[in-house]
């Protein structure tokens, strides 16, 4: 075996699980293709300790701690194959490089699937967001949105009135019923059922919510909650088992984040129905030292 443990990606889950396997003096090697979800977004909220700095400031100076470890390495490329090898693994990368490790971790995260509306795409980590305790604060005190995608927004807009007045777009995807019309009146969110057409600028601070009846509405940020597909095929290629995640397919793993499969954990966005850097980087970690102790125990 040429590593004691591979971990696929190498942003906040995958830099967390092999830390601690180079910590143990394992030899672990990073695949990452340098492609974080997060890309998008300027800043970083909510990490302790990091709170308002670049994700990618962060991530250069957690790869750059890793490096100090002689047993880690870190190979720029994408991971785009994995299979059993016997007593291990082995992982091919889009490169034709191919190595082999006794453990796998799989921390490659998830792509968001945006709603198809001019504007909104340009605006997405920016203006346009999906956790409130990541962005809210930062454009908190105005008229917010949210654009639904499932019934599930309704309860969202709920979430997005402490921070802001709120108005839910239904973008003709939403009919509340007598129940869910009452929530929205007791948290004083205004409802707006048709389409939407179009984000348009406002200025500097904000934007229009232009809807299909031509009328336009400004606030200073719109949530939604776009849906989510796996962003590599190697759990699928594994025969991973895979949850129901109420915006798409999410690996199923233990307390351990074991997946189904002995020896391959997962960790990150791609394993976890909740997303937050302070989320992944938490799984990375238990990922990195369930793998550990696996190799020693196991």
């Amino acid at each position: 075996m040429q590593y004691d443990l591979i971990v696929a990606g190498g942003s906040f889950a995958g830099l967390s699980a092999a830390m601690q396997a180079a910590r143990a003096r394992r030899k672990v090697l990073v695949i990452d293709a340098r492609r974080p979800r997060n890309r998008f977004a300027v800043h970083a909220h909510g990490f302790l300790g990091q709170d308002g700095r670049e994700p990618d400031a962060i991530l250069g100076e957690a790869r750059r701690q890793l490096l100090a470890y002689p047993t880690a390495r870190v190979v720029e490329a994408r991971a785009e194959k994995a299979m059993n090898a016997g007593v291990g693994f082995e992982v091919a990368t889009g490169d034709g490089e191919t190595f082999e490790a006794k453990r796998l971790v799989i921390a490659t995260g998830v792509r968001d699937i945006l709603p198809e509306i001019p504007g909104l795409a340009e605006r997405w980590g920016k203006s346009v967001l999906h956790c409130p305790y990541c962005h809210g604060y930062e454009i908190a005190g105005g008229p917010l949105g949210v654009l639904a995608t499932s019934p599930m927004s309704i309860h969202q807009a709920e979430l997005i009135t402490d921070w802001g007045k709120v108005t839910l777009f239904g973008n003709g995807l939403l009919t509340p019923d007598a129940e869910q019309t009452a929530l929205l009146e007791k948290r004083g969110i205004d409802f707006e059922p048709g389409p939407v057409a179009a984000l348009e600028d406002e200025g500097t601070d904000g934007m229009i919510v232009r809807l299909g009846d031509g009328r336009g509405i400004a606030i200073g940020g719109l949530f939604t909650a776009p849906r989510n597909t796996m962003a590599s095929p190697l759990a699928e290629q594994l025969g991973c088992a895979f949850a129901d995640g109420p915006l798409g397919p999410v690996i199923a793993v233990d307390d351990k984040q074991q997946t189904s499969v002995p020896g391959v954990y997962a960790a990150g966005d791609a394993a976890r129905m909740m997303h937050n850097i302070a989320f992944a980087v938490s799984g990375g970690a238990m990922a990195g030292v369930a793998a550990h102790q696996s190799l020693v125990f196991g």
